[in-house]
């Protein structure tokens, strides 16, 4: 058995094997509804054989949405209308985590593909953003500053969204706090200027995201596993380094993370050197620092190069994106090239059953939101 189909066991939750979908926008949503494109686009991917998918970005607040056309979880319908996915991705025999993000002051942008570029405008279906200071990102609007009652309430909009993903059906929940979006943005000195206790030190601008992760370990069950992204470089002087992450992810080690998934870049413009496997340095060496299980990403979309990257120790798992846009059975074919016969294959166990929201929401964290700010 080669090392990419092997079996990865976190919490009480089996891996069949460490070939895993990356989160990819797919900017299809109305007002943050899946619907049958998702069904299809991760349809076909549960049935090409990957380990685990995860699911796009997926804004806990509407107002945390990258563009108007992003998925949400922020309601007990958006719950329903992703549970229709999840079943179809179990019953192929398929793990499936989602992505809970927040974007901060890169939010309401328009999607990549539409004619316009930069913010929305408010008449286009676009919102005011917010950040942890007034520092834009380049070529779009200037963000208001969130209060500390509106930072107080992020981890509250977090812990809702993962008591709504267990009704959903998910096994597995990712925070999303890289690629410049709003926990990113309280990491970095780039964009992070405040003076209070958010701001300043590493400590302080890593706390909250430590905070978040507390709220959502807290509202997931005990035995579902806890993953978080990061990117472990801003590619640009004054941001945030590598060792910088690897610290920050080794204080989450006695936060209930199980796992990281590395990736870099997205809280400014700067030269990136992407090529193959680009991106496997840093997640090798967060793992070195931190002792966190962790996965890498980064055109990685030669099964041999995936199995190097976890046979050398880099990673424990590899995670695929655009080489899986192009080949929905990525997985599979990686299996034959690598020379794993079908019927080695590990069978996926039963997924855990899915928990009606009335029994998970309780009486924790319960946020208010209006457009444009947390309240």
């Amino acid at each position: 058995m080669t090392h990419l189909f092997s079996p990865l066991t976190l919490r009480g939750t089996t891996f069949t094997n460490r070939a895993w979908l990356a989160p990819m926008c797919q900017y299809s949503s109305v007002d943050g509804m899946v619907d049958d494109w998702h069904l299809v686009h991760l349809g076909a991917r549960a049935s090409g054989g990957f380990g685990l998918l995860l699911t796009e970005a997926t804004a806990v607040v509407p107002e945390g949405r990258i563009s108007p056309q992003d998925a949400g979880l922020w309601s007990d319908e958006h719950a329903a209308a992703w549970r229709r996915v999840t079943d179809f991705v179990h019953a192929r025999g398929t793990r499936i985590g989602v992505q809970l993000a927040h974007a901060g002051r890169k939010a309401s942008v328009h999607r990549p593909f539409a004619s316009a570029t930069g913010s929305v405008p408010a008449a286009q279906g676009g919102w005011a953003t917010v950040g942890p200071s007034p520092v834009p990102f380049p070529e779009l609007a200037v963000p208001a500053a969130l209060t500390r009652a509106q930072v107080a309430a992020v981890p509250a909009a977090f812990a809702q969204a993962a008591r709504r993903s267990v009704t959903a059906g998910f096994d597995v929940v990712e925070v999303h706090a890289a690629h410049g979006y709003l926990l990113h943005q309280f990491l970095s000195p780039l964009s992070n200027q405040r003076s209070d206790e958010y701001g300043g030190s590493l400590e302080n601008r890593a706390r909250l995201l430590v905070e978040t992760v507390d709220a959502v370990r807290a509202a997931w069950p005990d035995d579902r596993p806890l993953l978080v992204r990061v990117s472990a470089t801003d590619w640009t002087e004054g941001g945030l380094e590598v060792d910088d992450v690897a610290e920050v992810v080794r204080t989450l080690v006695g936060h209930g993370v199980d796992l990281v998934d590395v990736s870099t870049g997205g809280n400014a413009l700067a030269p990136i050197p992407v090529a193959p496997g680009y991106q496997v340095p840093a997640a090798r060496r967060v793992r070195e620092v931190s002792g966190m299980p962790v996965a890498a990403v980064g055109l990685l979309d030669s099964p041999a190069l995936a199995e190097q990257v976890l046979a050398e120790g880099s990673a424990d798992a590899v995670l695929v994106g655009r080489g899986a846009l192009r080949d929905p059975h990525w997985a599979l074919r990686a299996a034959h090239e690598l020379g794993v016969r079908l019927g080695e294959l590990p069978v996926t166990p039963e997924p855990a059953a899915a928990v009606p929201l009335e029994r998970v929401t309780g009486t924790g964290y319960q946020p208010q939101y209006v457009r444009g700010a947390f309240r």
